[in-house]
C-alpha cells in the first residue's frame, strides 16, 4: 500500500457553507478554523452548477478550505471533481463512501464521509486508501438509510437529545479506523443550534476519544468548540510535567503530583500538548 497522505485542519472547528452563496465564504473563514464549502446536501439540486461556478470564481485560503463533493454513484460527482481541479483547492470530503476504490478513482486527498450503512460497515477498508487523509461521519443520513426516523432520543424520551446506540456505534468505530491507519477523525455536527450544553458535552467526549476536531453548522458553534478543544491550563501544566519528567526519568516509571507515570499516561500528555495551539487567523 501506498504512503499515507498526511493532512491535520488548520484548527478544531470545520463550518459548513454552502457553495452556491459565495458571498458567506470570507465570512464563513474568518469565523472558523477551516470552511467545508459544500457542492452536496446544502445546495438544491437546481443550484448545482451554479456552486460549482462560485467555487471556482471565488478563491479563498485553500490551506483553510475542505470541499464536500457528491457521491460517487452520483451525476454530479465528475463535475464536482473536474470543479476542484479548476481551483488551488485540494482536499475533498466525499459524501457517501462506500468503498475505497471510490476514493483511488480520482486520487485527491479525501475525508470520507461515513454516513451509510454500507459505508459503516466497510469503515475499515475506507480508512486503508492511500487517499483517505480522513473521516467523518454523518448521524442523520445513516439513520435515514436503516429505515430510522432519528439518530436521537427526542424529548419525551429518557437520555433527551443524545444518540441512539447504532449512532453511537459508528461514532466509534470510526474513531478506531482513523486511529488504526493513521487518519484523521472529524466528529458529526450538533444540528440543535440552540442546545449548546449538549454541543459542549459532545465536544467534551469527542476530545477524550481522541478525535482530531468537530464540524459545526452555525457560527454561533465555533466558540464552543474551540474553547472544548483547548486544553484547561492546569492541564497543559500538568503534561509539561510529565514531559519534563519523561526526560529525566529515560522512559521508567515516575510520580508528578502523586500520580504513577507510565508510558500510556505519557502518551496523554503529549496529546494534551498537541492540542495547544493558536487562532490560524
Amino acid at each position: 500500500m501506498a504512503a499515507k497522505e498526511a493532512w491535520t485542519p488548520a484548527g478544531p472547528a470545520l463550518l459548513f457553507c454552502p457553495a452556491d452563496r459565495p458571498e458567506r465564504y470570507a465570512k464563513a473563514l474568518d469565523r472558523s478554523d477551516v470552511v467545508i464549502l459544500d457542492l452536496e446536501d446544502a445546495v438544491a439540486q437546481a443550484n448545482k452548477a451554479q456552486a460549482r461556478s462560485a467555487l471556482i470564481g471565488n478563491p479563498i485560503a485553500a490551506d483553510r478550505v475542505i470541499v464536500r463533493i457528491n457521491p460517487a454513484d452520483s451525476v454530479e460527482h465528475q463535475l464536482d471533481l473536474d470543479a476542484v481541479q479548476a481551483t488551488s483547492y485540494r482536499v475533498v470530503m466525499q459524501a457517501k463512501v462506500e468503498s475505497a476504490a471510490q476514493l483511488t478513482a480520482h486520487g485527491l486527498p479525501t475525508l470520507a464521509l461515513i454516513e451509510t450503512p454500507l459505508g459503516a460497515v466497510r469503515v475499515e477498508e475506507i480508512a486503508s486508501a492511500p487517499n483517505c487523509v480522513g473521516l467523518m461521519w454523518g448521524a442523520e443520513d445513516l439513520a435515514a438509510g436503516m429505515g430510522g426516523t432519528s439518530s436521537r432520543f427526542g424529548d419525551d424520551e429518557a437520555n433527551t437529545g443524545t444518540y441512539r446506540d447504532i449512532a453511537r456505534h459508528v461514532r466509534a468505530r470510526v474513531r478506531l479506523a482513523a486511529a488504526a491507519f493513521g487518519v484523521a477523525a472529524i466528529d458529526s455536527v450538533h444540528i440543535d443550534i440552540d442546545d449548546v450544553d449538549g454541543l459542549v458535552g459532545e465536544v467534551r467526549d469527542a476530545v477524550a476519544q481522541g478525535y482530531t476536531a468537530t464540524a459545526c453548522i452555525h457560527p454561533s458553534q465555533v466558540q464552543h468548540i474551540r474553547a472544548g478543544y483547548a486544553p484547561a491550563p492546569e492541564r497543559v501544566e500538568w503534561a509539561h510535567k510529565v514531559m519534563a519528567g519523561a526526560v529525566e526519568n529515560d522512559g521508567g516509571v515516575f510520580a508528578v503530583d502523586g500520580q504513577m507515570i507510565d508510558g500510556p499516561v505519557i502518551a496523554q500528555a503529549r496529546a494534551v500538548l498537541a492540542r495547544v495551539t493558536t487562532d490560524p487567523r
